[in-house]
Formats: C-alpha cells, sequence, structure tokens
C-alpha cells in the first residue's frame, strides 16, 4: 500500500501479509520502536522492517500510519483495542509528541467505550485476538468491571431497548440523563445474558466473577452459566433455562459434514476430520473445567438437571478427576431433584451399558449430605441471606422418599441390561435406609425386571436378589402379581402370599368398620377363610383360586417333613441311648468297681454308725457281765 504524495517512498515496512510503502520521517517522528528499529541498525540505506509480531495486524498498523502522517482515524469500538495494542507496540507515548495515539486511545477507552454497554462488550469481544497485551494493558480487566457493573445497577435507570437476538449486539443504551422508565416498558432480570454469552470462555470467567463480587444474586449468575452453556455447549438439555429467546449456537458452523447432528456428542464423534474434533474436544473441555469452577457454592444456584448433563460431557471429554468429583457433590447436594433421563449416563469405562458405580457415589453424597444437615440444624454461618435460602430450600423431610422413587426407576431401567452384575444391582438398591421406602412396589418391579433379563440366575442367587425387597410393603396389586409370578423362589412367594392374606383382611375389615359407622371393635384378621373370598373385591379373587391351591400344597409338604422330622428324631433319640450304654461298658473295669464298692461299703459304714451310735455302745458294755454271770 502506498501513501498519496509526490515524495517517493524511502522504508517498506512489511505488516503480517501486507507491505505498506512510507516515509522514515513520520514515523521517526511520532514512534520510539521505529527510531530504534533504524538508528540500532547503523545501516543509513536501511529501506525494510518487517513487523511479525505487530498486535492489531495490518488494519492496527495502518490506522497507526495514518495517524503518523496526520490523517484523521475514525476511532470505534471495533478498531480501539487493537489500535490500542498497536500504539503501545510502536511506542508512541508523549515523550515524542504531545497527543501522540497512546494518549488518544486510552482517553477513547476511558470516556467512550467503558461508559456504553455496547462497545464494552465489542471490545472485550475484540481483546481475544490480542493476547497478552489486551490482559497487560488492563483493557480485559476494565471491560470486565463495566460491564458488572452495569448488569448489576437497577434496571429501572436504563432505556431498555435490547432485542434479544444474537447476530447484532443490540443491548441496553446506557444514557443516564435520559433515561425513561416511565414507559411502562419491564427489563427482565435475564437482559445481559445473550449480550455476556458471546464473550470467550476466559472474558466470560472474568465478568462473571466480577459480578459475583459486586452482589449479584446466585440464582441469575447459576442461570447465566447455564445459558452460556447452552449456546457453546450444544450436547446440554436446555430445559430449565430462564426465558430467553431461541440461541443459535455458533459451533454449529464446526460441524458442516453432518446435517442431522443434534448434540455434542455426535459432533465430537462424527466429526469430518480427526483433528477438527480432537482440536473442538479441547474446547469443550476447557469451557467444562471453567464452569465447574465459577458455579456458586448455594444450592440451587444451577439445576440439578443441568448438573448432571455437565457431569454427562465432563465423564466423556475426561475433565479433571478433582472437578469431577466437586460436580459429584454438587449433584449429591440437590439429587432429589433429578429425573430417570438425567441419570442413565453411559459408560464410557467399564462393560455395562449405564455408569451405575457414578450413580452409586452421586446417592452416597446425597446421604452424606442430609446426615450433615440432620445432624447440624443450626444456621450455618453464610455472609450473604442467598446463600443461606438456597441451602435451606433443599432440606425436606421427603428427599429421601423421592430419591428412593428415583433410585428405584434407575434400577428397573438399567436391569435389563444383561452385563450387570447382582452384587452392583444389590448394594444400590440397599444403599438407602429402610425408612425411605414406605412401598417396595418399585423395588419389585426392578427385582423381576433384572430375573427376566438374568435367567440363568442359581436358588442361591435368586434369593439374595429377592432378600433387598421387604414383602410387608407390598401392595395389595404387587402381591397379587408376585404370587404367580415363577421366577421368583419358593420361600418369597410363601411371604407375599401371607402379606397378601393380612392386607386383605385388613381391608375388608376397615370396609366393615366404615359400614357399621365403628360400632364394632377393629379385629386385624379374618377367621373365617370364606368370609375372607367372600369380602374380597372382584379384581383380587381372579387369582385366589391358584394361590389357595398353593397355600393347600405347601401345607402338605410341611406336614410331610415334619413326620420325617419326629421320625428322624425318634431313631436319634434310641441310637443315642444305646451309644451310652456301650460308652458305659467300656469304660467300667475291675479297679474301678473294687473302688467303687469301697466306697459304697464306707458309706454304708457312716450311715450305720450314726444311725445306731448309742445302742451299740451300750451292748458292749453289758456282754461281759452277762458273760461272768454264766461262769459263775
Amino acid at each position: 500500500r502506498y501513501v498519496a504524495t509526490d515524495i517517493p517512498s524511502d522504508l517498506l515496512v512489511q505488516a503480517g501479509d501486507i507491505s505498506f510503502h512510507l516515509h522514515k520521517y513520520p514515523l521517526l517522528c511520532r514512534s520510539g520502536k521505529m527510531n530504534r528499529l533504524i538508528y540500532d541498525s547503523r545501516d543509513p540505506d536501511l529501506n525494510k522492517i518487517v513487523l511479525d509480531d505487530l498486535p492489531g495486524g495490518p488494519e492496527a498498523f495502518e490506522l497507526a500510519a495514518k495517524f503518523c502522517y496526520g490523517i484523521a482515524v475514525d476511532l470505534t469500538a471495533g478498531n480501539i483495542s487493537g489500535l490500542r495494542c498497536a500504539a503501545e507496540y510502536l511506542e508512541m507515548t508523549e515523550d515524542l509528541e504531545e497527543g501522540n495515539l497512546i494518549f488518544k486511545t486510552e482517553a477513547f477507552l476511558s470516556y467512550v467505550v467503558l461508559s456504553s454497554w455496547r462497545d464494552s462488550i465489542l471490545v472485550l469481544k475484540s481483546c481475544e485476538k490480542l493476547s497478552p497485551w489486551a490482559e497487560n494493558l488492563q483493557i480485559v480487566r476494565r471491560c470486565s468491571e463495566s460491564i458488572a457493573w452495569k448488569a448489576c445497577a437497577n434496571p429501572k435507570g436504563i432505556k431498555w431497548s435490547y432485542t434479544g437476538k444474537p447476530p447484532k449486539v443490540s443491548s441496553p443504551k446506557w444514557d443516564m440523563k435520559e433515561s425513561s422508565p416511565g414507559r411502562n416498558q419491564t427489563v427482565p432480570p435475564d437482559w445481559w445474558f445473550e449480550d455476556v454469552s458471546i464473550l470467550r470462555i476466559d472474558h466470560f470467567v472474568r465478568v462473571m466473577t466480577a459480578i459475583k463480587v459486586k452482589g449479584m444474586r446466585f440464582e441469575l449468575i447459576g442461570t447465566a452459566i447455564m445459558h452460556y452453556s447452552a449456546k457453546w455447549l450444544p450436547g446440554l438439555i436446555k430445559e430449565g433455562l430462564s426465558p430467553v429467546d431461541e440461541i443459535t449456537s455458533s459451533s454449529n458452523s464446526n460441524s458442516s459434514g453432518s446435517s442431522s447432528w443434534k448434540g455434542g456428542l455426535h459432533m465430537i464423534v462424527a466429526g469430518t476430520k480427526d483433528d477438527d474434533s480432537t482440536v473442538l474436544a479441547k474446547d469443550q473441555r476447557m469451557i467444562i473445567e471453567s464452569l465447574i469452577s465459577i458455579i456458586p457454592p448455594p444450592k440451587d444456584s444451577v439445576t440439578c438437571s443441568f448438573l448432571l448433563q455437565l457431569l454427562r460431557m465432563s465423564n466423556m471429554l475426561k475433565v479433571a478427576p478433582a472437578l469431577v468429583t466437586e460436580l459429584e457433590k454438587r449433584v449429591g447436594m440437590q439429587f432429589e431433584q433429578a429425573t430417570l433421563a438425567d441419570l442413565l449416563i453411559p459408560a464410557f469405562k467399564g462393560e455395562t451399558l449405564y455408569d451405575v458405580d457414578l450413580v452409586q457415589r452421586l446417592l452416597e453424597h446425597f446421604l452424606v449430605q442430609e446426615q450433615t444437615e440432620s445432624s447440624s440444624p443450626s444456621r450455618p454461618p453464610f455472609p450473604d441471606k442467598h446463600m443461606y435460602e438456597g441451602s435451606q430450600r433443599g432440606s425436606n423431610p421427603n428427599a429421601k422418599m423421592r430419591v428412593a422413587r428415583l433410585v428405584d426407576s434407575y434400577l428397573t431401567e438399567v436391569s435389563r441390561d444383561r452385563s450387570l452384575s447382582l452384587t452392583k444391582f444389590q448394594v444400590l438398591a440397599e444403599a438407602l435406609p429402610e425408612s425411605a421406602r414406605t412401598c417396595d412396589d418399585g423395588l419389585y418391579r426392578a427385582i423381576d425386571s433384572y430375573l427376566k433379563a438374568h435367567p440363568t440366575l442359581s436358588e442361591h442367587e435368586r434369593k439374595r436378589l429377592c432378600r433387598v425387597m421387604d414383602c410387608q410393603k407390598l401392595s395389595i396389586d404387587a402381591c397379587m402379581h408376585a404370587a404367580q409370578n415363577e421366577r421368583l423362589p419358593l420361600r418369597v412367594v410363601v411371604q407375599v402370599l401371607f402379606s397378601q392374606q393380612v392386607k386383605t383382611g385388613n381391608v375388608v375389615t376397615n370396609n366393615s368398620l366404615k359400614d357399621t359407622g365403628g360400632e364394632t371393635q377393629y379385629q386385624p384378621m379374618v377367621s373365617n377363610r370364606k368370609t375372607l373370598l367372600e369380602g374380597t373385591p372382584q379384581s383380587f379373587q381372579e387369582g385366589w383360586t391358584t394361590a389357595k391351591k398353593d397355600i393347600n400344597t405347601l401345607k402338605f409338604e410341611l406336614e410331610s417333613v415334619k413326620a420325617k422330622y419326629l421320625e428322624l428324631q425318634n431313631d436319634m433319640e434310641s441310637l443315642q441311648r444305646q451309644f451310652e450304654k456301650l460308652s458305659k461298658q467300656k469304660n467300667t473295669s475291675a479297679w474301678t468297681t473294687g473302688w467303687k464298692k469301697l466306697s459304697k461299703l464306707t458309706k454304708m459304714t457312716n450311715l450305720e454308725n450314726q444311725d445306731i451310735g448309742p445302742t451299740s455302745a451300750e451292748q458292749t458294755r453289758k456282754t461281759p457281765r452277762r458273760w461272768r454271770n454264766s461262769i459263775s
């Protein structure tokens, strides 16, 4: 490019792919870098300078060259950041000339750009190609704080003309003097979401951090994060987001080879080129890691569905394990809000179809959180009332019951996977305490589905599987189904039949109490089986005949087993008696019998001495008298 003048050029400056034919004098007067490049070379014939690392590229250098020649330069939000960085690179300071380019661009940034919402967004967007110059010159920081201040300002002071359509960055016009809140036009709290979502992830993080520091509500920050994720991570489900207009994802341009693409999963797996897919996966991994780090700490600042979708993509893209663990803990804090569709996360490692281990960890985090909240009922020391309110909304006494129903539904779905082991199924089913389930119908459906998908289970394994279910907690309909289920073990069927009889009797008794007005006393069991059958509703009488036959068969088998048991017991007692006799005969000998006789004689002598001791003494004294009398 040439300068329109009659004087021939004496310097060729190459900026990028474009060559500029210029004159040395105008550049030397206003650029310190040009002075050093020309004079330090000590080559009077130097006529070419290459500027490959010039920030802003040829466009910024052309504007700077025009300024050196005294040509008027139109400063706008689109070119100010590149021109400011180029002026710093060229060292166009006040030492060379008063009112140099650095001074003019800095004044335009401070007094024009930072006072406008739209210009602040555009300048921050243009800084994406100017790293690290824009960071070092504090352009990114100042624009981020300006955007944060305006986003946190009172919407009533804004002349709102936001259209909400992405390609045009049409935004609220910041004109404080002419603000007209009296037009009956309410500004929604999410008016700034769309403008902020066009920023690159690192600049978005800077803006959200500044917004958080200025005291924005955590719910709005979380919703803004979900809005940004829906735009840049198209694999996420867009449920639960704030009501905004339809978002056109900028990532769709990267998947030009697939017209039926509907999400991030397909985009990464079915890319046209391996290199493009790898780069795209790295970009999305960086976005996910950055978003996880800025999610507000209070519960319910983002939806559980969003967290689970983020967790799904984190496992797929191999996000840092520490961040994945933190995300799992966040899901555990509000696990009762999850849905079955969100929990069906595929296993990217292992043999199972779904990631059952992940759900097990989420359930453990939930139980730890519940235990912590129950053990410390006092108010936590949150500095912000919104944090406290958000944390208290999740402590619901019915949370465990909702989680139990969710886990039962999940078990029913994953039980169809033939590669799911019995141990994983049992551990997940028994993870919740017994008080969490008031009815085990969902667990019974899961067990029945598992038995259908695994017909080769042994009797012991089927008993072990059914041990996780409490037959007393089954409804009457579930009992009727279980009584006719051939896949269940016989012992479980007996327990179900007994439970069914008790519940049917209670239902009939309650109905009779209602009919009589409660005058008779409540009896939990119906003694007469005929009365029980007559009082049973018609829907339950269909399977009663089969159940009755099963009961009779079981009774007959029990009686025969009892008879055999008594027989064996009698035989065992007779054998035991014979064994005792033989053992006594073998243990006796002459020595032992002699000692036994001596001990018996000793005992008898002592007894005689005790019984007739005085009379024997008198007889001994009288005998010599009789003997003397007879001699004489």
